[in-house]
């Protein structure tokens, strides 16, 4: 299929970008470049567009027809959100309407969502479900709260038929080096663990140390890079054969405490860096973790990477590449 994908020059869009290109497909991206890098997106053709350009958005829909769209640009750091909410929601929510009306003047057919697992909030559960209420507790979560509704509302109402996959934590890179986590100010504990082991930081920072878990620190599930991105593949073959329009989590069913995320970074790397204990970050729910049975059933999908050490050992020799570390938008 000819496949336009948004966001695709960042961390998940390029692995998803590279996995769709060995399945195949025609690959454009379409981004901003704001977060993302140039040569992330390999040979596939890159049009460095902003989605809040809706004429230059419409004129790339008439220039080429597209059977689907896998939507991955976003915002999406939690903090942030909470204290700027006004730029979540204008890229985010008013972003992806754009993206949707022009899908649907264009009568695409097939659309990956790329949603996450903070539409759950505090879940009353340790393990959360699909069907779990949606209860976000900062405007990320709400943001795309809001886009996945405009999906299924322009789902029921059209032929348009889609996948939202809800991520939960994404974290290590391309076993063979070539894609990895390349924001610098990234978030993202695995990530910046790496940097702090690799000496790119001074320290690391835990954010609360009183949350209702066994170690106190906030529990997640982590899902590799490569995995997920298998999903996307996996999720448009499905929407391809005729498959009906879903909502499925991308996680494992398990759950890793920050200590415990930094006990393996310490033990794989070899290095006993500094980590400083601070308050709680606004927007941060305790516990987090994959009810993950409805996409290996409708899917059939099945992660070839669920092992915390091996994401620390990718995400770690991501960080030690220089090509991690050096590399620029152009």
């Amino acid at each position: 299929m000819k496949v336009l994908v948004t966001g695709g020059a960042g961390y998940i869009g390029s692995h998803v970008v590279r996995h769709l290109r060995e399945a195949g497909h025609d690959v454009v991206v379409y981004d901003n470049l704001s977060t993302g890098h140039r040569w992330a997106v390999g040979d596939a053709e890159l049009i460095e567009a902003d989605l809040a350009d809706q004429a230059r958005l419409r004129s790339v829909f008439q220039s080429g027809a597209f059977d689907g769209v896998l939507h991955f640009a976003a915002h999406i750091v939690v903090p942030e959100s909470v204290a700027d909410p006004i730029k979540y929601y204008s890229n985010n929510t008013r972003n992806t309407l754009n993206l949707l009306q022009v899908c649907a003047e264009a009568g695409t057919r097939f659309f990956v969502f790329s949603s996450t697992a903070a539409v759950y909030g505090i879940p009353d559960t340790a393990s959360v479900a699909e069907d779990a209420p949606l209860q976000p507790i900062n405007p990320y979560g709400a943001s795309k709260m809001m886009s996945e509704r405009m999906l299924m509302d322009l789902g029921a109402a059209s032929d348009l038929h889609y996948v939202s996959l809800r991520y939960f934590n994404v974290a290590g890179a391309d076993p063979q080096g070539r894609l990895g986590q390349s924001f610098p100010d990234a978030t993202h504990l695995i990530k910046v663990a790496c940097q702090a082991a690799t000496g790119q930081r001074d320290a690391i920072t835990v954010f609360g140390t009183d949350y209702d878990t066994a170690d106190g620190t906030c529990v997640r599930d982590y899902i590799h890079v490569e995995d997920l991105a298998a999903a996307h593949v996996r999720a448009l073959d499905h929407l391809q054969a005729g498959g009906e329009s879903q909502v499925l989590n991308c996680g494992y069913g398990r759950g890793y405490s920050v200590l415990e995320v930094l006990e393996s970074v310490k033990r794989i790397s070899g290095i006993d860096f500094t980590v400083h204990y601070g308050d709680r970050r606004p927007g941060d729910p305790p516990a987090l973790t994959a009810n993950a049975d409805r996409i290996r059933r409708v899917l059939g999908w099945h992660p070839e990477y669920d092992n915390l050490d091996l994401i620390v050992q990718h995400a770690l020799a991501w960080e030690q590449n220089p090509r991690g570390r050096t590399k620029t938008n152009h």
